[in-house]
């Protein structure tokens, strides 16, 4: 190109620009790429680091002041931004004994996995539901929540919620309830008996995409996962992974994020995988390893760890492991967007 026509190309450039335009052949490689590009990069956040400084945060701020005592897990690759991968915010609570967190409602759905304590409950709509170590909680979106600790020893749980979603459709609401939130009696054994069962109430119909249960306890899972083991071979990639659901449905308990629960047991190798839906991987039970980008990530129980989108990674199990995940995959299957990849 002649300097003549550089020279007119940069005049061109600005005349649009100064109209909130651009050119897309100067952007298009990098606006569509040929695959995933993300600044997201693989990170852990182990117990023996973290639990220090929760206990930290517990002297240092009340659940009132605090509304929500949270250590916020940001990916190395997006500091400032709230979030653990692009589409996911995850963070440690923690209720000390005696505490209440103020009830409120926002458009987001949250999901909660216990790591650490019992006795604490959480409350949606004013039913109370238990929390025991390994328990699976929903929040839905638009529900009003609070939790609350009357047991003797503090409780820690991951939360997930789908906050970057519902930020990128500008659809962000929230309310903060007038007074402390009636609560129902019971112990959340009346959602389990309503939706837990393989069966429904018959007038039961569905207003939400969301699952009507709410709860689903560890010790259920567990069982279903062992049960599984001995029926069958482990899968060359993932060992025995369940797939929560809405039990009236059969599909996602939450529309926009994927929940699992999978069992590696002694000795397990898995073949690497990739796919579009970057995962967050919280430990239950055992030790092993998570190999991804060059790294291996040595993981115990109440380890939290991510695995960014189409990144290859494998999974060793040390000893017998079960691992709880969350990714956003039922809002890209439903945008038919998802992809994956088996060795």
């Amino acid at each position: 190109m002649t300097a003549g026509g550089t020279e007119a190309r940069r005049a061109f450039y600005e005349r649009i620009d100064a109209r909130s335009c651009t050119p897309l052949w100067e952007v298009m490689h990098a606006l569509v790429t040929e695959t995933p590009s993300t600044p997201c990069v693989p990170a852990q956040w182990t117990w023996e680091t973290m639990w220090p400084f929760l206990k930290q945060a517990g002297e240092l701020i009340s659940a009132e002041e605090a509304e929500r005592r949270v250590l916020v897990l940001e990916n190395p690759g997006l500091r400032g931004r709230s979030r653990i991968t692009h589409s996911l915010y995850a963070g440690l609570q923690l209720i000390l004994p005696g505490e209440t967190a103020p009830p409120h409602r926002h458009s987001q759905a949250a999901m909660r996995f216990i790591l650490h304590g019992r006795g604490a409950y959480t409350a949606v709509d004013g039913r109370r539901i238990a929390m025991s170590e390994g328990d699976f909680i929903i929040t839905p979106s638009w529900s009003f929540h609070d939790h609350g600790n009357p047991s003797d020893e503090p409780v820690v749980w991951l939360d997930g919620l789908d906050v970057p979603i519902v930020e990128l459709f500008d659809a962000q609401f929230r309310q903060d309830a007038d007074a402390v939130m009636a609560l129902e009696p019971g112990d959340g054994t009346e959602n389990l008996a309503e939706f837990g069962m393989g069966l429904k109430p018959v007038e039961y119909r569905p207003a939400r995409r969301t699952s009507p249960l709410w709860w689903y306890p560890y010790d259920r899972s567990r069982e279903a996962l062992a049960k599984l083991a001995g029926a069958r071979a482990p899968h060359a990639c993932w060992g025995h992974k369940l797939q929560y659901v809405n039990p009236v449905t059969g599909d996602w308990p939450m529309p926009t994020m994927g929940t699992f629960l999978q069992y590696l047991p002694a000795g397990f190798s898995g073949q690497p995988y990739r796919s579009t839906d970057a995962t967050v991987y919280a430990v239950r039970e055992g030790s092993g390893a998570c190999r991804i980008g060059g790294k291996e990530f040595r993981f115990r129980p109440k380890d939290v760890f991510v695995c960014p989108s189409w990144m290859p990674y494998s999974l060793q199990a040390d000893s017998d492991a079960v691992l709880f995940s969350l990714s956003d995959r039922p809002a890209q299957q439903s945008l038919d967007i998802w992809r994956e990849q088996l060795s």
